[in-house]
Parts: structure tokens; sequence; C-alpha cells
């Protein structure tokens, strides 16, 4: 479709469309869909033609039924529906009892008359930046079924950019919203820290831990983070007006030429653009390694402790090692982590908005193990988050947005970078991706694909 979520919302509730046919349509693609690119772990087909056929016989009775009426979305599977255990990717809390009710987000997206459809494919436990999963299958990109969808997120990013969902919600730690969506083709936003409640949704390293949206365009992504963070992010200042940084230095290595140029014309399209360099990004980023390695495997140890095999031999690697960092190691990096986050509080005193490539280039074929980063050879699946994690720790908001095709013509898979701003800053930031949209300078459709786009 062409319509935004509040348009297509908008024609629901008019009566125009009806939200039971659209969810069985929605339905029917989906279940075609998950057989190629393997996005979703469980569809809600029950709960949802229920709720479709609710919202319907409201519609009709005159009543308000809310700003996404109708829209159907996906959660990543971590996130809680009533009535489903909650396995975060993973077969081993599949013997948990099932949710009493859903996270706090997904019923306040059900208040606003969307209709939850599925749950979606990730790394398990969300320890990963490629979305194979030992249990439920590796994602594919839609745009080339032969590439990583990236991680963790994949399953949700990968849903958007299939044109099987208008919208989906993803979890971002170092980076699981900001690489699925530059890999994939798709918007996604990672609000400022704490914005956002948690509540019922399970959790990966909790000090960083950040729920938010993955859309088609920069107004969709504003649609759903306004009903998920219950207020308005209405901008009453002129996108015009607002001071741009390009960050340069360590996010100014390794990218594709594409990226590079496309980069450049967003800051020849930003008058008052000019670069900022960040130090020690390096530290920054292994700080950021070090919390999540250290949280993530202190959740985990007991269980760990009990039932090891149960866990994909990779992310059980990863966690027991986490869960043996000595505390000086933690301890230093939440220093470098308050001292980055200071720094950052200091350069949005100069800037408004910072860009930033959000990875080195398209997404790797998934038999491709390495990608070249300071003219060597290194993993792929690790270095992903290579411009995502450092900025993880500022606890800012920021908006992964795909450059438009016109500004990838050699590459001609999807290129993404990131959008920057101080904390509780989401209006400014959203405005500020809207006009570059607006521009022709970001945005990417949808993968050409046999299955029928919906809402």
């Amino acid at each position: 479709m062409s319509e935004s979520i509040a348009q297509f919302a908008a024609q629901i509730r008019a009566g125009k469309i009806s939200p039971v046919q659209q969810c069985m349509q929605t339905l029917h693609a989906l279940e075609a869909g998950n057989k190629t690119y393997t996005v979703a772990t469980h569809i809600l087909a029950e709960r949802a033609l229920h709720q479709a056929q609710v919202l319907e016989r409201k519609i009709a009775a005159g009543q308000d039924v809310g700003p996404l009426a109708g829209i159907p979305f996906g959660v990543k599977d971590l996130f809680d529906v009533a009535g489903l255990v909650t396995t975060a990717g993973s077969t081993v809390l599949q013997n948990n009892p099932p949710a009493l009710k859903d996270a706090l987000v997904v019923s306040r997206l059900c208040a606003a008359g969307a209709l939850p459809v599925a749950t979606l494919n990730m790394d398990e436990f969300a320890y990963g930046f490629a979305t194979e999963n030992a249990h439920f299958g590796t994602t594919l990109n839609p745009h080339d079924v032969r590439r990583l969808a990236g991680g963790s997120s994949g399953g949700s990013a990968a849903a958007v950019a299939a044109g099987l969902l208008p919208f989906t919600l993803g979890s971002d730690t170092n980076g699981s919203i900001r690489v699925p969506a530059s890999l994939c083709g798709v918007w996604g936003l990672r609000p400022t820290q704490g914005l956002v409640p948690l509540e019922g949704v399970y959790p990966f390293a909790a000090s960083l831990d950040v729920i938010g949206p993955f859309a088609r365009s920069a107004a969709d992504i504003q649609s759903v983070a306004e009903v998920l963070a219950g207020q308005s992010f209405a901008f009453e200042g002129h996108a015009g007006s607002i001071r741009v940084g390009v960050l340069g230095g360590w996010f100014a290595q390794d990218l594709v030429p594409d990226l590079q140029a496309g980069l450049e014309m967003i800051a020849g399209a930003c008058p008052s653009a000019r670069t900022v360099t960040l130090p020690e990004i390096a530290r920054v980023r292994a700080a950021s390694f070090v919390i999540t390695a250290a949280e993530g495997g202190n959740l985990h140890l007991n269980r760990l402790k009990q039932t090891p095999m149960a866990y994909d031999p990779a992310t059980r690697d990863r966690l027991l090692a986490g869960a043996l960092l000595p505390a000086a190691a933690v301890i230093q990096a939440q220093r470098i982590r308050t001292w980055f986050r200071h720094l950052m509080h200091d350069v949005f005193d100069t800037v408004d908005v910072l860009i930033a490539p959000a990875t080195v280039g398209p997404a790797p074929l998934i038999d491709q193990p390495t990608i070249m980063v300071g003219g060597k050879a290194v993993s792929a699946r690790a270095n992903l988050g290579l411009f995502t994690q450092p900025l993880s720790l500022a606890g800012m908001p920021v908006v992964s947005a795909p450059l438009a095709p016109q500004l990838t013509p050699n590459t001609q898979l999807p290129l993404g970078i990131q959008l920057i701003a101080g904390p509780h800053k989401e209006n400014m930031l959203l405005a500020f991706a809207q006009e570059l949209e607006r521009k022709g300078l970001l945005g990417f459709p949808v993968a050409h694909s046999q299955h029928q786009r919906v809402a």
C-alpha cells in the first residue's frame, strides 16, 4: 500500500476497509511469507481474528477505536503475549508457564486498535546480530535471500521489509533494531533510555535494553512510537534550523562507496552540517561489549549451571564468558559509560542531530563469514554493530533510516544511517528524518515479492 499507517487506520475507522478482511489477508500473506523468509515463531491467527471482529463491531456502533485501528503488527519473540510462553528465541524457557497478560507496550498498541498477529524470530536471548536461530531457523533478507537480515530483531525487520506487516516491535541493546533495519532497508527507532516501558519484555542486558518499532517510513515510526511512549512527538520548530553534525573518525572508516557518497549528499542538504569527531570510540565500544556480556551472563548463570546443553552452543559460550568477567573490568566499563554519556550531552550543546552510518555496508551473504574493517578481514557477525554499539552507551534516541535507492546506484541493496539526538528529543529527531525523506534522500521500497502486500 502507498498510504501511511495513519491514513490506512483512518479508512478502517471510516468503514471503507473491513478490519476482519484485512486481518485475514495479512495472516494469509504472513503464512506464505514465513515459508520463504522465516520471520515468525508463532502466528496468532485465532486471537487476531477475534480482535478484528470486536473492532469491526465497535466501528459499526460508532465507537472510538483508536489511532492504529485495524493495523496488524508483530512483536519480537521476547515480548509477553497473553497465553503464550515467552521463549526469547530459545527452547530453554519452553516449560515456563504462559504469560498471564501482554507486555505493557503490546497492551498499549491493542488499546489503540492495532492487531497482534505474530511473534517474530530473533537471535537466541537477543545475543547476536544475525538472527541465525538454532531452534527456529535463520531469517532471510527479503531483498536477497542469500543474505543476512541482521539481528537480533531480524524477524521484525524482515517482516516489514517483505511487506508482510506495516510495523513490528523489536529490542535494541547494542544495535538490535538499528542493524537489521539498516540491512533490510526499513526504519527503526531506539528511543531514549527509559522512555518506553519494558514491563513484560524478557531482558538481555537490563541497563542497556530499549524497545522500539520498525516501519516503512518516518511518519509510520512516529505514529507507533507515540502510542508506545504515551505522548505526542509533534515538533513545533522548523526542521531547516536544526544544527547537524556528521560523525567522523571511527564512523567514517571502512564504508562502501555508496554509503560514503550518500552521507555526503545528506550533509550537503543540511546547510549547518559540520564534522564532529568523538574520542576514544574503540574503548567505548569495548565498554559496551563488557557491560552487555556481564549482565547477560549474570542473568543466565543459575540456568547455565543447571541446563547448559539446552542453549545454542554459541549463545552458551558467550554467556559463560560474560559470567566469568572480573568485577574490575565491569566497573571500568561503567566508568567509561558515565564519561561517554557526559561527553554526548556536551556535544548536543553545539549540535541538535548527529548523523552516522549504521553498518559499514550492505547485508553480508549468509555464507560470508567476514567483512573488511581496517584493511583486515574480521568476523561479520561480531562486527555488524561496529557503529551502533558505542552509541548505545549514551542512552539517547537514535533513528535508523535507509538511504534512498538513487543514493545507492552501485550497491542496489539497502544501506542504513543513524540519526542521533539528545535525550527526549524524539520529536525533533523524527521531524528531521521526515524532512530528509521528503527531500528524497531517505526511504527504501519494500522488497519485490510474490506475496501480496498488506496494510
